[in-house]
């Protein structure tokens, strides 16, 4: 902003103002991950985004992935890759590099960037308290240690939040039943929607790398910007959703039915896409309400 004059700042600010006072002591949970992750820079202005929700008095929750963090370790000890219908499959030892990369390496390294930037963060993961309890997903193929959510408690989380800081939370569960005690891998969009819904979140962002629903995929001019829940079923049996994007809308479906009162899919490789979308009245991707 070194090229904007005092007024123009103020102005910035001013217009920000109203949506400030809509979200203070609302729950925004956002997911993180992908190409969003790549890049000093682009994380510099993900982490930003969030530490300024946290000043102006939201509670933020962050959920990420690390999809091609896991992928970089697993070519390291020679482990290949093995996908179902865009599905990682998950057998014991690639569960423990995953749990390694997500719980330990990316974990840490977001909560140290939110407080070397001026946040106050504490990593979790959903085994942490029991956050996350699941059972292997079922399926007509075998995804090994892939989990499926059957309950969510807040109440760590909760603390957190009261206690000014944001949650950093990897998709990593409590196994139930057949797999007490044991990590189960969780898709980072689905354990987002669960949370926010758990949380009675405000507003879910999915944060991606397009600029959200299109309806041609080729033309980004098609942008839908503003969608409501019904309208995206008719979407999906229009065959206008894509299918990379229907997983998302799930999502997004889910956390609405249960009690999200707004859902956003953004690009995450556009600097501070977060404040933009959240913080002025044009947006950047796709509100679904």
């Amino acid at each position: 902003m070194k090229d904007f004059s005092n007024e123009t700042r103020a102005g910035i600010l001013i217009h920000a103002l109203p949506y400030i006072q809509i979200f203070r002591n609302k729950t925004i949970v956002v997911k993180y991950g992908g190409n969003a992750m790549q890049g000093e820079d682009l994380k510099k202005a993900v982490i930003e985004d969030i530490i300024l929700m946290s000043c102006v008095g939201i509670r933020a929750v962050l959920v990420h992935g690390g999809g091609p963090e896991i992928e970089t370790m697993l070519k390291k000890t020679g482990k290949e890759s093995r996908f179902i219908n865009g599905l990682r499959y998950t057998d014991e030892e690639t569960m423990d590099i995953v749990q390694m990369v997500l719980c330990g390496k990316v974990n840490k390294e977001i909560t140290a960037l939110i407080e070397k930037t001026g946040g106050k963060a504490i990593g979790l993961c959903g085994i942490d308290g029991s956050m996350l309890k699941a059972r292997r997903m079922k399926s007509e193929y075998d995804l090994g240690m892939v989990g499926e959510i059957e309950q969510v408690d807040v109440s760590l989380l909760n603390s957190v939040l009261e206690s000014g800081a944001i949650p950093v939370i990897s998709s990593v569960a409590y196994g139930t039943g057949a797999d007490e005690g044991k990590p189960l891998n969780i898709n980072a969009d689905i354990a987002a929607a669960k949370i926010a819904a758990a949380l009675k979140a405000e507003k879910l962002v999915l944060m991606t790398d397009v600029k959200g629903i299109l309806r041609d995929i080729k033309d980004e001019a098609t942008l839908i910007k503003s969608v409501t829940r019904p309208q995206l079923d008719e979407l999906k049996k229009e065959g206008i959703l894509s299918k990379g994007m229907i997983p998302k809308v799930d999502c997004c479906a889910m956390a609405l039915d249960s009690g999200v009162r707004k859902a956003h899919i953004i690009n995450g490789c556009l600097p501070h896409a977060i404040l933009i979308e959240l913080f002025t009245d044009e947006g950047i991707g796709t509100m679904i309400e």
